[in-house]
């Protein structure tokens, strides 16, 4: 009946989600896209990374390297699918490719002998360090195309939110059943399924949203190939000022990641049962993703509104200049973890969010084809410089607490920028 009240629940939902009448259903398939996608990732996040210790900790630095080199094959590749096809055909061709991918690895694993599995494994990691920053660079860039700037400010931190939850799922699953299951390698096949729900979530988000859009007299893209040059993305990371500050942050955010990964990875070395190591790391990325889970429910969209995007991105920079000072004076096992985790949760559930809502201030070209660009490309080139950084550092004989304190100064750099990147308004959507 018109004119009435919402139930008290209704009410409640509504107030601590931020919600709008209307969103309601939008807002839960886009948490289950994302539920779907980071739970078919962190899957298979503890067996790459498993994969690349068994590898040897030393290769690591020339596993980030082809990993670069597989990232500029890759991006024009992605950009011509982009250009000639709708949203909601090159999201399903990138992501049954990505299944096609999965299925051949866990039949080739089957058939080679520990020797081969030892290259396989080293493939794997490459193909895994591809995966995982296109299919959530692609999540973000749909979810910039369909929701408006003021509804990002509002909804993607409990978007955010099925992430996390699908990041605890994955990681619980394989950290459950890596010991259980025989070869963890069997896991993949858990991941095709997923990917694939994960499609037909996105065909249903696409008609909820055009529908939309028809109902208030908007037109509807999404049937609309993006067009443009395959070029395009890189031409306006160049030139454009707010793109190359986004592509800055990115790659500040990755160095430090990084030169954490390899502490974190020399750590895991230590642990002789591979299939150990696997849940080791399994059950990090559960502690991780439940700390960024209770900030993204209660906290993220408050954040936002109460201190500005500027300070909002500026706040993960801080956190790590903390975390690096901290790190210098106590470099212990402990510290690393902490930090670690601190950032990766920092950062999902609020400095992502928070960059994320950029992408709707620029043209629909630049967030398929700028964006997924600098979610890979520069993030791998990123890789680059934390891992020969932290190699180079180590081999002129700095200890752990001697590096700490030599990227610290990065920092303050990044948290200048991300106070910077917070004043800007974008080009026109």
């Amino acid at each position: 009946m018109t004119g009435e009240k919402p139930s008290p629940i209704l009410t409640v939902i509504r107030r601590l989600f931020q919600m709008h009448p209307g969103e309601g259903r939008a807002l839960f398939l886009s948490g289950a896209y994302f539920f779907l996608v980071l739970s078919a990732w962190y899957v298979l996040r503890p067996i790459r990374d498993e994969m690349a210790v068994a590898g040897g900790v030393q290769n690591l630095p020339y596993m980030f390297t082809g990993t670069l080199i597989l990232m500029v094959l890759v991006n024009p590749l992605f950009a011509g699918v982009v250009s000639r096809f709708p949203r909601n055909t090159f999201v399903a061709i990138a992501y049954r490719f990505f299944m096609l991918n999965l299925v051949t690895f866990f039949f080739l694993w089957r058939f080679l002998d520990p020797g081969g599995q030892i290259w396989l494994g080293r493939a794997f990691y490459w193909w895994g360090s591809v995966f995982n920053l296109f299919v959530v660079s692609i999540f973000w860039a749909f979810m910039s195309d369909v929701w408006r700037s003021g509804q990002s400010k509002r909804l993607y931190g409990i978007i955010g939110v099925g992430g996390t939850v699908g990041a605890i799922s994955g990681a619980s699953v394989t950290g459950f059943f890596a010991t259980r299951v025989g070869e963890p390698i069997n896991l993949v096949l858990v991941s095709v399924v997923l990917l694939e729900i994960a499609v037909w979530v996105v065909l249903a988000l696409s008609r909820k949203f055009s529908a939309l859009r028809k109902a208030r007299g908007e037109a509807d893209t999404s049937g609309q190939a993006v067009g443009g040059s395959v070029w395009a993305g890189l031409k306006h990371l160049v030139k454009n000022p707010m793109l190359a500050g986004i592509g800055g942050y990115v790659l500040f955010y990755t160095v430090v990641g990084t030169v954490l990964y390899f502490a974190r990875a020399e750590l895991a070395a230590e642990i002789a049962d591979r299939r150990a190591r696997t849940a080791f790391l399994a059950q990090f990325d559960v502690w991780t993703n439940g700390l960024t889970l209770v900030t993204q429910m209660f906290l993220t969209s408050h954040v936002i509104r109460k201190l500005g995007m500027s300070a909002t991105l500026a706040v993960l920079p801080v956190l790590v200049l903390v975390g690096f000072l901290s790190l210098g004076f106590w470099p212990t096992a402990v510290v690393i973890i902490v930090f670690q985790g601190l950032r990766r949760a920092t950062n999902f559930s609020i400095a992502r969010p928070a960059k994320e809502t950029l992408f709707t201030l620029v043209n629909r070209e630049d967030r398929f084809k700028a964006k997924p660009l600098i979610d890979t490309l520069v993030y791998r080139a990123g890789d680059q410089i934390g891992a020969w950084g932290y190699a180079g550092l180590g081999a002129i004989g700095l200890t752990l607490s001697g590096v700490a304190f030599a990227w610290a100064p990065l920092a303050g750099v990044w948290a200048m920028l991300g106070f910077w990147l917070g004043r800007q308004k974008g080009s026109s959507a």
